[in-house]
């Protein structure tokens, strides 16, 4: 069972099924829970978070509604990533995210979009 944490804040005008929610699929995208990790139980994670079991349900049913978790009767939610492609864009946009930040930094410090896109270079093809 995977353990997750999450911060809720009770002066957010949010609802805190969302914050759950957001931050389970943060955690999904970002690659701390993989596909097949099982989730806290609603009962274990309600009370782990101080808030009501139908609070954590609907967090729950949330992503399971959108294809990020999976229900099994009995035993728990697990990650599922159905909808593949969706993920891979949520994905690419923190890859983008980050690029983003670096070709800013490197314009800061005067390099030069070929100097960038050759430590890019060096540095992906470090990972192989």
């Amino acid at each position: 069972m995977s353990n997750i944490s999450i911060i809720i804040s009770q002066t957010s005008p949010r609802p805190i099924y969302e914050q759950i929610e957001d931050r389970i699929r943060t955690l999904i995208v970002s690659g701390d829970l993989n596909d097949g990790d099982e989730l806290p139980s609603i009962r274990t994670l309600a009370q782990d978070l101080r808030v009501s079991v139908i609070t954590v349900k609907r967090a729950y049913d949330e992503l399971v509604a959108a294809g990020f978790l999976t229900s099994v009767q009995g035993k728990g939610c697990y990650v599922s990533v159905k909808n593949k492609e969706l993920f891979r864009e949520q994905r690419m946009r923190i890859v983008e995210e980050k690029l983003d930040e670096a070709a800013n930094e490197a314009k800061r410090i005067g390099m030069t979009l070929d100097e960038l896109q050759s430590m890019l270079m060096i540095v992906f093809e470090e990972e192989k």
